[in-house]
């Protein structure tokens, strides 16, 4: 009975390391990188994280790319009125000592189109991302179900969102 209570702790604990990743690319800190979960055949998904500029300089994300899609691209998301607007970006400017947090149903996050296979609950994947100082960073990112994202997470819109 130990053993298996032990075993059942270790799991829970890589769990959560393996889901807390955190990486440092000069004095960005990167965490929490995760994409939504695809049903079906659905060909396009989006990818969020969190970006902390701890320098005295500003930096930007100018750019990302994934191997598990034909197509990646900055976004972003505004309502205006009672409509969403969402419009790729150029690049997301991360200030001086501040943090921007990409979440399902606001501001800033990755467009990914053309899946080359559906993103399963549990799968994991590469995301490269390229910024103006600190340059191209690979974090792992953590494919999470839908329902998980709460009540932003669904009914986004990345569903039919079409170039």
């Amino acid at each position: 009975m130990l053993k298996h209570v032990v075993v059942g702790f270790f799991s829970l604990l890589l769990i959560a390391s393996t889901q807390a990743q955190v990486v440092k690319a000069g004095d960005l800190v990167i965490e929490h990188a995760h994409a939504r979960a695809t049903k079906g055949n659905m060909p396009n998904s989006a990818s969020f994280l969190q970006i902390a500029n701890k320098g005295k300089a500003d930096d930007a994300l100018l750019s990302a790319s994934a191997a598990i899609a034909e197509r990646v691209e900055l976004h972003t998301m505004s309502m205006e009125g009672d409509v969403m607007k969402m419009r790729a970006v150029d690049s997301v400017d991360l200030k001086a000592e501040n943090t921007i947090s990409m979440k399902p149903g606001q501001g800033p996050h990755v467009m990914l189109f053309g899946l080359k296979k559906p993103l399963k609950a549990g799968d994991k994947f590469p995301l490269t991302l390229n910024f103006r100082k600190a340059g191209a960073v690979e974090v792992s990112v953590d494919v999470m179900d839908i329902a998980a994202h709460g009540k932003h997470g669904s009914g986004h819109g990345h569903e039919e969102h079409k170039h």
